[in-house]
C-alpha cells in the first residue's frame, strides 16, 4: 500500500476515533447526567433533537473508524505477513479487537435501544426503561473499553506490549474507565 494512501487512512482514522470517542465521551460524562437533572418537561425536546443527529454522528464516526483502521491493519502489517508475530502486530490486534467489541455494542446495542427511545417519545408514548438501561449499560461498557483501547492504539507504534503487558493493561486501564464512568454518572453525580 502506498505511503500516500496509509496516511489518508490514518488521517480519517484519527479524525473519525476522534469523533466517535469524543461522543462516546460526551454521553458518558454530559448527557447521562444532564437528562437525569433537567427538567422532565425538557427531555422530550432533547430526546427528538439533539439525539438524533448526536447518535448519527455517533455511528457512523464509529464504522468508518474500524473500516479505516482495518485499512491500515492490513497496510501496515498483514500485506508484510505480520499478522500477530511481532509485539506492535499483536498491541494492535489487541486494540483492534476492543474496537470491533465497541463498534458491535454501538450498532446492535446502543443504537436500536436509543432509536426505540426517540421513536416513542416523538410519538408521545413512554420509552421502556429497559430500552435505556441496555443502551446505558452498552455504553458504560465502551466508555471502560475505550481506556485500554486507546492505550493499546498508541502503544502499537511507540511502546508495543509483550502478552503479559497486554493483559496488566487491559484490567489496569478498563477498571479506570469504569470508575470514572461511575464517578460521573453516579457517585459523585450531584458534583457533576
Amino acid at each position: 500500500m502506498s505511503p500516500e494512501v496509509l496516511i489518508v487512512t490514518r488521517w480519517i482514522h484519527f479524525v473519525a476515533g476522534i469523533t466517535w470517542i469524543g461522543l462516546l465521551y460526551f454521553f458518558n460524562f454530559v448527557s447521562v447526567r444532564t437528562m437525569a437533572s433537567i427538567d422532565a418537561t425538557a427531555r422530550p425536546h432533547l430526546v427528538t433533537t439533539l439525539n438524533p443527529r448526536a447518535f448519527a454522528w455517533f455511528r457512523h464516526s464509529a464504522w468508518v473508524t474500524v473500516v479505516a483502521g482495518l485499512v491500515l491493519i492490513y497496510g501496515l502489517y498483514w500485506a508484510n505477513g505480520d499478522v500477530v508475530t511481532s509485539k506492535s502486530a499483536r498491541t494492535i490486534m489487541f486494540g483492534m479487537a476492543l474496537g470491533v467489541v465497541m463498534l458491535f455494542n454501538v450498532w446492535m446495542i446502543v443504537w436500536p435501544n436509543q432509536r426505540r427511545v426517540i421513536e416513542a417519545t416523538r410519538t408521545g408514548a413512554k420509552p421502556d426503561p429497559l430500552w435505556a438501561r441496555n443502551a446505558l449499560y452498552a455504553s458504560r461498557t465502551n466508555f471502560s473499553l475505550s481506556f485500554p483501547m486507546l492505550f493499546f492504539m498508541a502503544s502499537s507504534s511507540h511502546n508495543p506490549l509483550d502478552d503479559m503487558g497486554l493483559g496488566l493493561a487491559f484490567v489496569v486501564l478498563g477498571a479506570l474507565g469504569f470508575a470514572a464512568v461511575l464517578t460521573v454518572q453516579k457517585w459523585w453525580a450531584p458534583r457533576f
